[in-house]
């Protein structure tokens, strides 16, 4: 039942549309009016004006015609950096980016999964009990769309986050919690050709913690990671300040929040024995959610996916979506695999058959919501 020119058009067109986090406005002012046109009520909400953003996160229901449970369908819009210019190439079954910038796959293969799956719903007239349409903003900037909606707009009994790569049938249960470590390491400034003696070196300092910090891969649960750092001024300075931004993530919240104390215990210690101090700032980004795989969400994918053809793999997964969020606020939300490869760099694609596979997945999840 899937179109699929019409589909493959719609990607392409949206693949185009250039859609950095807080800036999605022109995505979003378009998919209010594809939501409008197939008969859904949608509004806008405050995400937008709270993260400082250009568009709130668009919501769309579709009253149902029959008893069931209602599902929350949703996606991201927005897409990271370089999302400018992207003009897509569709060649041997593959689709591409032809330049140096992201292809949009992540998450646009969602967002036109459920458009399409919505179309064959609604022009088909199938039986549904109630769908829900969530497309999120600044996903990618630390899940904050998600993390400004309003508990009371989330109508749907249980959701699927479209937002994951592996093929179509691969349901995620299992995601991390994170928390964002902020560390500034002080030293004292001295001459470093006159009184080096006189200074402490931050930068030293914190190649010294460094050196004793657990990361990369800690266990089948956990992960940490020093992304950035800075400081300094000329190499005649000894440099007083270093700053260093880290992570840490664990799919059991005990050991998130140990390898979280290891990680700012290490820097105090070894600041403080070295002469220096260390500040730092422990924020706590989102929790990490566990769907068993006999729950009512995670029951529905998997027979739907069978209705298709499709092999359901339940996975655990080291990233974060939205579907964090939405599981902390009480709706049972799985992540789905819609094929995506390679993301966040010039190198991803997606096969147009699992981009097919993705809406047929969809319109399968809403007619297996049918009592």
């Amino acid at each position: 039942m899937i179109n699929k020119q019409r589909m493959l058009a719609e990607f392409l067109d949206l693949l185009r549309i250039r859609c950095s986090s807080k800036a999605e406005r022109e995505i979003g002012d378009l998919l209010k009016e594809r939501l409008s046109q197939l008969g859904l009520s949608v509004f806008e909400d405050q995400a937008g004006s709270e993260i400082g953003g250009a568009c709130g996160n668009i919501i769309g229901y579709l009253a149902g015609n029959v008893a069931g449970k209602s599902i929350m369908l949703s996606a991201h819009m927005d897409c990271v950096e370089p999302c400018a210019g992207v003009e897509p190439v569709v060649q041997d079954g593959l689709i591409k980016s032809a330049g140096n910038t992201i292809l949009g796959a992540d998450d646009k293969a969602g967002v036109a999964a459920i458009l399409e799956g919505l179309r064959v719903v609604i022009e088909n007239k199938l039986p549904h009990s109630g769908i829900q349409v969530v497309f999120t903003v600044s996903e990618e900037a630390g899940l904050d769309g998600s993390k400004h909606i309003r508990r009371s707009d989330l109508k749907a009994s249980l959701g699927y986050a479209l937002d994951s790569g592996g093929s179509p049938g691969q349901i995620i249960t299992k995601a991390p919690g994170q928390n964002s470590i902020d560390v500034i390491i002080y030293g004292k400034t001295a001459h470093a050709g006159v009184a080096p003696e006189e200074g402490v070196n931050a930068i030293v300092m914190a190649g010294k913690a460094l050196a004793e910090l657990r990361q990369g891969r800690i266990d089948h649960e956990t992960t940490a990671n020093v992304g950035m750092i800075s400081g300094g001024q000329a190499t005649n300075i000894v440099p007083d300040r270093v700053e260093l931004k880290c992570e840490a993530r664990s799919r059991d919240i005990g050991k998130l929040a140990a390898q979280t104390e290891h990680m700012k215990h290490t820097f105090e210690r070894v600041a403080t024995q070295n002469g220096g101090r260390a500040q730092v700032e422990v924020r706590h980004a989102y929790d990490p959610f566990e769907l068993a795989d006999d729950s009512p969400v995670v029951a529905l994918a998997v027979k739907a996916a069978g209705n298709i053809g499709l092999k359901a793999v339940l996975q655990a997964t080291g990233g974060g979506s939205d579907a964090n969020y939405f599981n902390f606020y009480g709706v049972p939300t799985a992540v789905l695999g819609v094929g995506m490869s390679k993301v966040h760099t010039a190198e991803e694609f997606i096969k147009e058959e699992d981009l097919y596979h993705s809406a047929e997945l969809v319109v399968a999840i809403i007619s297996a919501a049918v009592e």
